[in-house]
């Protein structure tokens, strides 16, 4: 079974995290196929718009904590970077379709969409400083911008998972929906962004984001770089230990 689907229709393509399994726990190949998904989309005329979609029952518990340690990110052009520079500067309309739990990047990501939709279910967390680690993804420039500072340094710095209600208050949802319905209605908006002038999307999007393109890919080398040593030091090395041991980590002497 593939743990990444593509499937384009009627200018759409939908990328679809397919490793329920594990919670779509995300490895690097499929951060690789997400990557060359995007490229492909991006040049390819015949494809007009992109959703990214889970189950309803999951969007993405995050990285594969195995598959991490194993092959941690070596380098600016590894998958894990080459997918988040690739949705940070995708050029067409960029939906989510989010339903139960979306940690890490599963939740970091969508601040690169332009519309989130959510099930009822769905539980928003970004738990770095948990793992002995820094946000990623531009998220310490994103999520400030959007949810404001004191609700940023609570969802960054306590860990905690924010409801799917939360998320819409702050303008990170779109819609809440329940869970049966979110990815049908992402997959409606999509249709009709497709039967739009791709010319207008493009350049209205471009428009949006143009003043802090250059500072969100200066936030991600920022943050690549403090993340790839702080991977490396002592209080990470415990939070997955502890992680892989199912015990409680203990951070006291860091």
């Amino acid at each position: 079974m593939t743990d990444i689907l593509t499937h384009t229709d009627g200018g759409v393509m939908t990328v679809t995290l397919n490793r329920v399994e594990k919670k779509n726990s995300i490895t690097a190949a499929m951060y690789g196929a997400m990557a060359d998904a995007l490229q492909s989309a991006a040049g390819n005329a015949a494809i007009r718009v992109v959703v990214l979609q889970g189950h309803e029952t999951v969007f993405s518990a995050g990285n594969d904590i195995g598959d991490f340690l194993n092959k941690p990110p070596a380098g600016e052009n590894s998958p894990v970077f080459r997918f988040l520079r690739g949705i940070a500067a995708f050029p067409k309309p960029l939906l989510a379709a989010v339903c139960g739990p979306a940690v890490g990047v599963g939740t970091t990501m969508l601040f690169h969409c332009d519309l989130v939709y959510a099930g009822d279910n769905a539980a928003f967390s970004m738990p770095f400083v948990n793992l002995g680690l820094c946000p990623e993804a531009a998220s310490s420039l994103l999520v400030p911008q959007m949810l404001g500072y004191h609700r940023a340094a609570e969802a960054l710095l306590m860990g905690e998972p924010f409801m799917a209600e939360a998320a819409l208050e702050v303008g990170l949802v779109n819609r809440v929906l329940p869970p049966t319905e979110a990815n049908g209605y992402a997959q409606a908006q999509a249709r009709k962004l497709a039967a739009k002038p791709i010319s207008s999307l493009v350049e209205t999007k471009r428009l949006m984001k143009k003043g802090q393109a250059a500072l969100v890919v200066q936030q991600m080398d920022d943050e690549g770089a403090s993340f790839g040593r702080m991977l490396r030091e002592p209080a990470a090395k415990e939070a997955f230990s502890a992680f892989m041991e199912r015990r409680k980590p203990d951070f006291s002497q860091f």
